[in-house]
């Protein structure tokens, strides 16, 4: 059922979200690639069916889509500090490329 794949994503974003808080990267990358899975098989088995939903499933379907925007919400706060000295740790690494490739014979 659609709900199903939908609560299995909300609950990997909750893993993901734990993962962000505990900066622990990598964990949060696998968690990442298992989200996307399940959102593949979502969409594999019709996932652009919900609605179809009666009531009460998609008042259900919008909590959990709720919460998922919530803990992706979070996720870019806590990653945005990372990702911002990643960008500024590689900008650095491709600047000192550039200058040694320029001063060499």
């Amino acid at each position: 059922m659609i709900l199903d794949y939908y609560e299995e994503v909300r609950e990997t974003s909750v893993l993901m979200l734990q993962a962000a808080r505990a900066s622990d990267w990598e964990t949060l990358v696998v968690r990442e690639r298992q989200c996307a899975a399940i959102i593949g098989r979502l969409q594999a088995c019709g996932g652009d069916d919900a609605g179809l939903l009666d009531a009460p499933a998609q008042k259900r379907a919008h909590e959990i889509i709720r919460s998922i925007l919530a803990n992706d919400a979070e996720i870019r706060n806590l990653t945005q500090p990372w990702l911002l000295q990643l960008e500024a740790h590689l900008g650095t690494a491709r600047l000192t490329r550039k200058v040694a490739a320029a001063y060499r014979p």
